[in-house]
Order: structure tokens, then C-alpha cells, then sequence
């Protein structure tokens, strides 16, 4: 039973490390690895490729990652491509994701060292949406303020809606425009017949005709070009 756990032990981990399949190796360097560990994932399409096989500190600004991929996807990961870390879900493991190249660019060779792009840390994420929540809460309040002023008739609003006076006058107001419009119109009218103005009317009116002319003209033009 020792020997059979061992045996099963020894084929979980193999199977996790890929001991048992063809793998080449990878690095790339970030500022902040930002909680991933030795024995993520690797993902790339979606499709986990490989695992980090190691992570260790160069500087005090920069962290080395050293990834185990599956040799069959090599030829599709390309010298452009980036590494950047992911989790799985919102509170899942990290997960380390390579981005895809460009297909014209040439496959990466073992050892080689890939670009990266800092991860969003969560305490980052966090503060955000506090700040939003936040400004919410304030708007929100903002907003009930004003319905309960326009409710009890204070401010301009408030009393347009609430007061009837003043809606009764609003009314009237429109109705006298309309009847203001509608006896400019019928003056205009009665100029364009009176003898002394017919010739100006005429006038704008040839010069109208013209212009419009004159466009359809041009548009003929371009047609025909």
C-alpha cells in the first residue's frame, strides 16, 4: 500500500511538473509576481501548456519567473509574445498567461526570455471600487435631496411643478406665441400681394430660383464625373 501511494504520489506530481512529457523552458521578469507561486498554470489560448517550475528574486525591482511548457505548443508561441499573471475566477490561484504573437513572427527558442506586463494588484481593485461605491452613495444622497425639495415645491423646479399658477401662465404664454406666429404669418402673406413690395418679393424670389439652379447644375457635374 506504501509503494502503491508512493508510485501514485510520484505520477500526480510527474503528471503536474510534466516529467513525463517533452517540456522547454521559458523566463520572463516581473516587478511584482503579485502572489503567483511555483506550480501555477500556464495558459495559453485559454489551454493550460505548462507550470512555473521556479521564481526567484534578481533585484529589488525585479523578480524572475522560469516556466516548464509543453514542447508540441512551442511553435505556436512567438518571440513578441507576452507573459502576464491572471487568477482563475475572482478569488481562484494565479495563473500565468501568454499572450499570442503575431504569426509572422518566429517561434521562441528554449531559454529564451519573454516580455511582460505587471499584473493589477487587488488591493488596487479594491480601493477603486470603494472610491466608486463611495461617490454612489454621495449622488444618490444628492439625488434625494432634490426630489424632496422639488416634492415640497422649494426651488424653481419645485414650484413649477407644484405651483399651478405658474403652470397656467406658461400656458397662456405658448398660446399668445402661437397666435403671434400664426399673425406674422398672415402679414407676410398680405406683403408678398401689396403693389409696393410685390417687386422686392420677386426679387428674393428670382434669386432663390438661381441658387438652386446653380446647385443642381453642379450636382449634375459631379454626377457625369
Amino acid at each position: 500500500m506504501g509503494l502503491s501511494l508512493f508510485v501514485l504520489a510520484i505520477f500526480v506530481i510527474g503528471k503536474q511538473k510534466n516529467l513525463f512529457n517533452p517540456v522547454f523552458k521559458l523566463t520572463t521578469t516581473f516587478y511584482n509576481v503579485g502572489g503567483l507561486q511555483v506550480g501555477n498554470n500556464i495558459r495559453f489560448s485559454g489551454i493550460n501548456v505548462g507550470t512555473v517550475d521556479n521564481i526567484k528574486i534578481i533585484n529589488d525591482s525585479t523578480v524572475q519567473v522560469n516556466l516548464l511548457i509543453k514542447k508540441e505548443v512551442q511553435k505556436f508561441i512567438k518571440t513578441d509574445c507576452e507573459a502576464a499573471i491572471g487568477s482563475e475566477g475572482i478569488i481562484g490561484d494565479r495563473v500565468l498567461v501568454i499572450t499570442q504573437g503575431t504569426s509572422n513572427a518566429p517561434e521562441v527558442k528554449d531559454g529564451q526570455q519573454l516580455t511582460s506586463t505587471e499584473p493589477v494588484e487587488t488591493d488596487a481593485i479594491m480601493a477603486s471600487m470603494k472610491t466608486t461605491a463611495d461617490n454612489a452613495a454621495i449622488v444618490s444622497e444628492q439625488l434625494a435631496e432634490i426630489l424632496i425639495k422639488v416634492n415640497s415645491g422649494k426651488g424653481t423646479l419645485g414650484k413649477l411643478i407644484q405651483d399651478s399658477t405658474i403652470a397656467a401662465n406658461i400656458n397662456q404664454t405658448i398660446v399668445n406665441l402661437k397666435q403671434s406666429s400664426k399673425g406674422l404669418d398672415e402679414n407676410m402673406e398680405a406683403a408678398k400681394h401689396n403693389f409696393l413690395l410685390k417687386g422686392y418679393f420677386k426679387k428674393k424670389a428670382k434669386a432663390a430660383d438661381k441658387t438652386k439652379k446653380a446647385a443642381d447644375e453642379k450636382k449634375a457635374d459631379e454626377k457625369k464625373k
